[in-house]
């Protein structure tokens, strides 16, 4: 045989099989299975719940008064004050005694009458109520970046995801399924 032909026949042999190699791989290297997620940002909102507060409270009445004039009082206060004013002095001298303290009687009455109205009052208790809020914080979902090849992209989920995410055939996010927590 030929030597050249020989190594034709090799050369080409090899190339085939570089060829061939070469579109095997391209063949079988499949798309990759998972995203890697690079980040999550917990998305959250303050959720303010109200709720109805009520306590007890005394309350302090003045009794309706009877005598706005004080007069009664008076009255009383300048008989006693009158007749206290004549037990002293001797002729025109237990007049003027007894017109000054029937005076200062009816006046000491009258202040005597208004301290006893103004403390005549009464409690009762009543109920006093008033909304009030509470602040909660609570998370509405996820902001997640992953990565898969080159590509990085940003998505919004549910839930927390673990490092990856898993991926269709096609190399689109499996959404549906729960996330994979690989090591």
């Amino acid at each position: 045989m030929n030597k050249s032909l020989v190594a034709g026949v090799g050369i080409g042999a090899l190339a085939a099989l570089g060829v061939a190699a070469v579109a095997g791989s391209h063949f079988t290297q499949q798309p990759p299975q998972f995203a890697e997620v690079i980040a999550v940002q917990p998305q959250t909102e303050t959720i303010k719940t109200p709720h109805e507060v009520c306590r007890n409270v005394n309350v302090v009445h003045r009794r309706a008064v009877q005598d706005e004039n004080r007069i009664t009082g008076s009255v009383l206060g300048a008989v006693a004050g009158g007749v206290l004013g004549h037990q002293f002095g001797g002729g025109h001298g237990r007049d003027i005694a007894t017109v000054a303290g029937a005076l200062a009687g009816g006046y000491a009455g009258n202040q005597a009458q208004q301290s006893l109205q103004n403390s005549d009052t009464y409690q009762t208790s009543h109920r006093r109520c008033s909304t009030q809020y509470t602040q909660e914080q609570r998370t509405k979902g996820y902001n997640v970046t992953y990565k898969v090849g080159d590509k990085q992209g940003t998505i919004m989920m549910d839930h927390k995801p673990g490092s990856v995410i898993p991926l269709d055939a096609q190399g689109n996010l499996k959404l549906s399924e729960p996330t994979v927590q690989k090591s």
